[in-house]
């Protein structure tokens, strides 16, 4: 049996004191709310990740510049593989946030960072929750 963890690249993208955030559509936390992120591709870095994913789930470009790491959560679940999600805050982008990819996303809503939805899945929840603490590093479900 291999084991991995499986890296994640997750966009926080904040206006006026509000994120952004896209309700799941599909097998994955159908319903629920979640930041902008996806896996690392194969030779890609976290950066590239970031900028990547933000432009194909929601439109926006950002550069690599406009990045700052605020958060890296190490979670697990039962019976999924384990992640480290590197989370990036973003205050500096072109273009106005769109769903480009209404397949997995029915729709983008801004949250202020002190009223985020009860629907928001555990994952993001808990990085979003250490970044308004200003924690750079936690976990999630491990004993």
């Amino acid at each position: 049996m291999v084991h991995r963890t499986v890296v994640d690249a997750h966009v926080v993208l904040v206006r006026e004191g509000g994120v952004l955030l896209s309700r799941r559509r599909g097998s994955y936390g159908d319903g629920l709310w979640h930041l902008p992120s996806g896996k690392l591709d194969a030779g890609e870095s976290l950066v590239q990740a970031a900028i990547r994913e933000a432009r194909e789930e929601v439109g926006v470009r950002i550069e690599s510049a406009a990045l700052r790491h605020v958060h890296t959560l190490h979670a697990t679940a039962p019976g999924v593989e384990p992640r480290l999600g590197v989370f990036f805050e973003v205050r500096d982008w072109r273009g106005e946030p769109e769903n480009r990819e209404p397949e997995k996303c029915y729709e983008l809503a801004w949250f202020g960072l002190d009223d985020l939805p009860a629907d928001l899945i555990a994952y993001p929840a808990a990085g979003l929750r250490a970044y308004r603490e200003g924690r750079p590093f936690g976990t999630l479900g491990w004993s």
